[in-house]
């Protein structure tokens, strides 16, 4: 029989993840339900089992960022696309900094307006003023404001240490997937109805089936197309961090801003009595 002398002297990566991750799940048997632990605590325990402070406070940062998002798992997600997309990442600065400056650049340059706050999270959503509109159908700059069409728009920033914070930013966009979705059903019910109409009036069944046919395409080209919005938006989410990590403060965009400038001195210009 093999005894504790048989084990090898050296664990490799995926062993020594098995041993911590089995150590923990008895250590977290051993709790109470209503008993917690400090961080300061599992710093120590950390430091005793050769752990680097710095990783485990990054690992602190993301549990305290985590926020339960539904998985892409079942057959709408599978075929559709992601309703949620979520960037993050460890960047220089300090959290409320980081945060106005995420603020500014969301209003700015995505057409978001704030819906509500909090110490460490800021949630946006579409702003949906008369110029703002305007900006948007006018794509100025050749921006496709991917993140306005989302239900919302999050971020959470919590600091890893004296001079780093983690961001993480999220997008729903369940509303978006419902509506190609619906827009999905829609042209295959209508697919539908076309073939059955050229039924009743005496069509072949085969010349019936083609609008169906049709309808069906159509519908599952709306509800694919979800992906590519999915994707773009994931996109924007990482060109935001991308800018903080540089730590290169946005450019307004000349015309855009020189429109804007115009139409708030004109505004004041009318509302002066």
């Amino acid at each position: 029989m093999a005894d504790g002398r048989d084990l090898p002297a050296r664990l490799d990566r995926s062993a020594l993840e098995r041993v911590l991750a089995r150590a923990a799940e008895l250590q977290a048997g051993e709790l109470d339900p209503g008993e917690y632990i400090s961080e300061d605590r599992l710093l120590e325990i950390a430091k005793e089992v050769g752990l680097a402070p710095h990783h485990m406070r990054q690992a602190l940062a993301e549990e305290r960022t985590r926020i339960a998002v539904p998985e892409a798992t079942g057959a709408v997600s599978r075929f559709a696309g992601v309703a949620h997309v979520v960037a993050t990442r460890v960047v220089t600065g300090a959290p409320a900094e980081i945060l106005t400056s995420l603020d500014a650049w969301m209003q700015r340059e995505e057409c978001l307006i704030i819906k509500r706050r909090f110490p460490e999270r800021i949630v946006w959503e579409e702003h949906r003023g008369f110029w703002t509109q305007v900006r948007r159908s006018m794509d100025m700059g050749g921006r496709r404001y991917m993140l306005a069409r989302a239900h919302d728009v999050s971020a959470t920033v919590v600091p890893v240490d004296t001079e780093r914070a983690l961001v993480r930013l999220e997008a729903d966009l369940s509303n978006v997937r419902t509506s190609r979705l619906i827009g999905a059903g829609g042209s295959t019910a209508a697919g539908v109805v076309a073939g059955g109409a050229l039924l009743a009036i005496g069509f072949f069944p085969l010349a019936a089936i083609a609008p169906a046919v049709v309808g069906a395409v159509a519908g599952w080209g709306v509800a694919r197309s979800h992906r590519g919005v999915a994707a773009r938006a994931q996109l924007a989410l990482e060109q935001v961090l991308d800018r903080l990590e540089a730590l290169q403060p946005p450019t307004p965009r000349p015309i855009g801003t020189a429109i804007e400038a115009l139409v708030d001195r004109a505004t004041r210009g009318l509302l002066r009595p």
